[in-house]
């Protein structure tokens, strides 16, 4: 396997509107780091950069510790599985997996007696690698359980075999670098599921380096050893998945990730002697304890954030009760609209006195209470994000 690093990596079709800006970013040996964000946002852009598809406007590309910036495709001994599975419909599982190998050790009869003549001793390394082949396949096929489906074509085979097919292809290869483009969006909802658990067990058992591009942050937050959030071509955040999740970079990165989104809300700064309040929305919440600088609190335009998960709901709380629990009034709101998730609830409630929304999840065997509600966080969740540019005061309290 090996390490990836992109330097100041861009990428322009058009002088007005760059795919890829000024990326850099460091993949370390073994590490999966997922490529995600919205459609247009310059992930498989980048992804088709490192594969050697398309070439970088400026920047440089190192796999291994070697630039590859202008070396071939075929040259960067890189593997890459796509949306569409890419399985050459007239040929066996077998055939496909085996295909690719065949022209790097094989050929056909004229180029490996030509090999012989001119080349003995590198021609006898090819031929032992050739007859390693279907050791080979039978080994990743056992590892993918597709060992009954070798002898069976494309249109044989379910969406999910397909797709361990293209996958077992990657393997055989034995590359130094796998590269996923967007892999499952052609499954349905329990496939998917089935296929993550299995990606994340292949990547332990190879210890391979993989770089994959999704546009479904569930994806990105189950799998990724970690993530890399994107918009516009740049990279917003890269961090553990769970370290960008509750600690996200910026007003982008905490609308983004989760699901429902984060909650925002525009409102300003209010100071006093004694206390330093977040005032907007209907809501007026103390955050004197939740851990900002206040230098960085300067500016009086910000937007809250709070998780839906980080919100609790009572019928009727006295606020010295909430002080036990280690949670801060929030105000009152009243319950619109409860969505049930199984496990979960989802409550969707109107801040009193205000048009502004509030998601609320709450565990389902404890349930939610309908109507007027008591609204309370937990000092530590809440985020304030820089009216202008979005960055979250926590983590940059200055420009």
């Amino acid at each position: 396997m090996a390490e990836v690093s992109l330097k100041r990596v861009s990428k322009s079709y058009s002088t007005n509107h760059p795919a890829v800006r000024d990326l850099d970013l460091e993949i370390a040996d073994g590490e999966f780091l997922v490529l995600v964000g919205p459609s247009g946002c310059g992930k498989s852009t980048t992804l088709r950069m490192i594969a050697g598809l398309e070439d970088a406007t400026s920047g440089e590309i190192w796999i291994g510790g070697q630039n590859v910036t202008h070396v071939a495709p075929k040259n960067r001994d890189v593997a890459m599985v796509f949306q569409n599975y890419a399985l050459y419909p007239h040929m066996t599982a077998y055939k496909n997996m085996a295909f690719g190998l065949e022209l790097r050790y094989g050929g056909n009869w004229l180029e490996r007696l030509a090999r012989r003549i001119v080349r003995p001793q590198a021609a006898k390394e090819l031929e032992a690698r050739r007859r390693e082949i279907p050791q080979r396949i039978e080994e990743t096929a056992q590892t993918l359980g597709i060992s009954q489906l070798l002898q069976r074509l494309p249109k044989e085979l379910s969406g999910g075999e397909r797709q361990r097919v293209a996958l077992g292809r990657a393997i055989v290869r034995d590359p130094q670098l796998f590269l996923f483009d967007e892999p499952l969006s052609n499954l349905d909802a329990k496939l998917r599921v089935e296929m993550r658990r299995e990606l994340k067990q292949l990547h332990r058992q190879l210890s391979a380096t993989i770089v994959y591009v999704t546009h479904d942050q569930v994806e990105a937050l189950t799998l990724g050893d970690r993530i890399a959030v994107m918009k516009d071509g740049v990279i917003q955040q890269a961090a553990a998945p769970m370290e960008a999740y509750r600690n996200p970079a910026n007003r982008f990165v905490a609308s983004f990730l989760g699901s429902p989104p984060m909650n925002l809300i525009r409102g300003q700064i209010e100071r006093s002697d004694l206390q330093i309040r977040f005032v907007g929305g209907g809501l007026s919440i103390d955050v004197t304890q939740s851990g900002f600088d206040p230098a960085a609190l300067d500016q009086q335009e910000v937007e809250l954030g709070v998780r839906p998960e980080d919100v609790a709901l009572f019928a009727d709380e006295a606020p010295e009760r909430l002080a036990d629990l280690g949670l801060i009034d929030a105000g009152q709101a009243d319950v619109n609209l409860v969505e049930s998730l199984g496990d979960a609830e989802l409550a969707h409630c109107r801040l009193t006195g205000s048009t502004q929304e509030l998601a609320v999840k709450a565990d389902a065997r404890i349930g939610t209470p309908r109507g007027k509600v008591q609204l309370a966080v937990s000092p530590d969740q809440l985020h304030l994000f820089a009216a202008d540019d979005g960055r979250n005061l926590r983590l940059s309290p200055a420009k």
